[in-house]
């Protein structure tokens, strides 16, 4: 960051005067069209420069408005596109992994993570161990997707030895986040589906079906491990309608 903007002057940042900082600021959101992250991390790095480097007054030297980051709305795949998704992957194993990630709302590190014994069928929920934050939480666990699961594991040879999804790589090793990419990009072009496409968006799928069919707010920032209901209340822009909570794959 500060290489750039001493750059575009061919002086050092430290010489700069607020002026010229604005004006390359100015420069690279108005003119550039580089992000809100951009400007910010800009800013950070001359405050750490002026203040914890040079030793001067922050607050009195350099007075400089941060740019807030712009919220858009999730993109959401409808329930159809969800269904044509499924439909076009035929390999068990790949099948039951994207009906994990729908069914219970789970991150993709958190999918990666899964051992078997995490998932409870007894009281149909799943085990997410050490989520984001480091805390541990359960969600629900869909009985068509147990279903898929019991058939992938019927079908996986060989079979898992550590983690639920195991790589190629050997026995004990993680599946990888770049395959899960490309499961879900080559299905969703068989199906025609053109919106964007990744784990997750599935995650803000599920997140919005649910609450389409009247899932509680505090209930749903539980199950995806949510630390502010704040973050949680961005699917809001649905309507809910039914009071029972279960997964809304067991609705397609």
């Amino acid at each position: 960051m500060l290489t750039k903007i001493g750059g575009f002057y061919n002086r050092s940042p430290e010489l700069l005067t607020l002026e010229e900082i604005k004006h390359y600021l100015y420069h690279c959101k108005e003119k550039q069209g580089l992000s809100s992250s951009f400007i910010n991390q800009t800013i950070s790095a001359l405050r750490i420069l002026r203040r914890d480097v040079l030793g001067e007054n922050w607050e009195d030297g350099l007075r400089l408005h941060r740019p807030r980051r712009a919220r858009k709305l999730p993109v959401i795949l409808s329930r159809e596109e969800v269904k044509r998704l499924l439909s076009m992957i035929s390999n068990p194993k790949h099948r039951a992994l994207v009906a994990v990630l729908y069914s219970s709302g789970i991150r993709m590190s958190e999918l990666l993570s899964l051992y078997p014994t995490d998932i409870d069928a007894d009281r149909m929920v799943i085990r997410v161990r050490q989520g984001k934050g480091n805390k541990d939480r359960e969600t629900i666990l869909s009985k068509k997707t147990l279903e898929l699961l019991r058939e992938y594991y019927r079908h996986a040879y060989p079979k898992p030895t550590k983690y639920l999804f195991e790589g190629m790589g050997g026995p004990g090793l993680k599946y990888s986040a770049s395959s899960v990419r490309k499961i879900l990009k080559r299905a969703a072009r068989r199906a025609g589906i053109e919106k964007e496409i990744g784990a997750h968006i599935l995650r803000h799928t599920f997140a919005t079906h649910m609450l389409e069919q009247g899932t509680n707010l505090k209930i749903l920032q539980q199950l995806l491990g949510h630390k502010s209901l704040k973050t949680t209340m961005v699917y809001l822009h649905v309507t809910m309608t039914d009071s029972r909570v279960k997964s809304p794959f067991d609705e397609l």
